[in-house]
């Protein structure tokens, strides 16, 4: 959907942003950009749309070059999310929304339908706060106006820049999880900016590691990251806990639990869904004070994980991520296009 070919940014004064730049996002994924400040993760999103012209290289949106295409088109087309939001001070929060529909050209009356039916989707219930103004809505409430907005044309794409770095951590938990079922419910392709490592593998479907000067450092899957970092700085980045941080990013298997047999359902206590991942069940087990929990798939229940089984499950990833390398390994490449013999 999203692909970069040779990017850079230079400066006039010599300042090197972004460097040879290869960078691919398939469509209805979740990238995360994520490294120490000034390492280009903000410039490489404001060059996808165009906010910052890249000095080399090749973007394309589904196939298209974005520099064949009217840089204000370009942008509506795009839906951009940014940590301080950007909300109209003086406008409603339903006015707020309607913005993007209305530059399109649609009505009134259908504009306001699409704000209301998106403050919805983000958990705000148009008619408590559609009438009121920005000012009058705490930083969550108004990062949730911020991505209703963004979505407003129904942009296939979709940019964040530190969407949630401005609210607490509660919060900024809570806004994670709504996304991400926002994400899994409308299927957009989206890039997302953060400097929290925990962030970008929590939420991102891959995750690039940006060095200082603009390079990339790491591209892969927030288990092959934690598993198997490419080199030192990416290690360091990722630090010295990314053990426990794969348990944000290794899901449960009935083969990791211990058969039901000999328990009595009743003397479980609290159970998880089959689909937790292995902190969800680690935490659940801790404020249990109990040597296993329950899993549940659905109203029925599968089996107990116990800390033998969690362990497995973090053998196993690994074991997965061996083998998928290795078979990336064995597979030809791809041979290079022959003459055309009937030109």
């Amino acid at each position: 959907m999203i692909s970069l070919t040779g990017v850079g940014k230079t400066y006039p004064d010599g300042t090197v942003a972004v460097q040879e730049l290869d960078l691919d996002v398939r469509r209805g994924e979740l990238v995360c950009l994520v490294g120490p400040s000034g390492c280009g993760k903000s410039t490489t999103l404001k060059m996808i749309n165009r906010l910052i012209e890249p000095s080399t290289g090749t973007i394309r949106i589904d196939g298209a070059d974005i520099m064949d295409q009217d840089p204000v088109k370009l942008r509506r087309g795009i839906g951009y999310v940014i940590q301080a939001v950007g909300l109209f001070p003086h406008e409603r929060i339903v006015q707020n929304v309607m913005t993007v529909p209305l530059l399109y050209g649609e009505s009134k009356a259908t504009a306001r339908q699409r704000a209301n039916e998106l403050l919805d989707l983000v958990g705000l219930n148009p008619g408590k706060y559609g009438r009121r103004y920005p000012h009058q809505l705490s930083g969550g409430q108004r990062q949730r106006v911020g991505v209703a907005r963004a979505l407003a044309a129904n942009p296939p794409v979709l940019l964040m820049d530190e969407p949630f770095g401005a609210v607490d951590p509660v919060v900024r938990v809570r806004l994670q999880d709504e996304f991400l079922r926002l994400q899994r419910e409308l299927d957009k392709t989206v890039v997302l900016v953060t400097h929290d490592i925990d962030e970008a593998v929590r939420m991102g479907d891959r995750v690039a590691v940006f060095a200082q000067g603009g390079r990339l450092a790491q591209y892969a899957t927030p288990a092959e990251l934690l598993a198997d970092p490419a080199d030192e700085f990416v290690a360091d980045f990722v630090g010295s806990t990314r053990g426990l941080r794969r348990l944000t990013v290794t899901r449960l298997d009935p083969g990791h639990l211990e058969p039901l047999d000999g328990v009595r359902t009743g003397d479980l206590g609290a159970a998880i869904d089959l689909d937790s991942s292995l902190e969800e069940a680690l935490a659940a087990m801790l404020r249990e004070d109990r040597g296993m929990i329950a899993v549940k798939d659905g109203p029925r229940f599968v089996g107990v994980l116990t800390p033998n089984g969690v362990h497995a499950a973090l053998r196993a990833s690994l074991a997965d991520l061996e083998n998928e390398r290795e078979s990336a390994a064995e597979r030809p490449a791809t041979p290079a296009p022959g003459p055309d013999l009937e030109k």
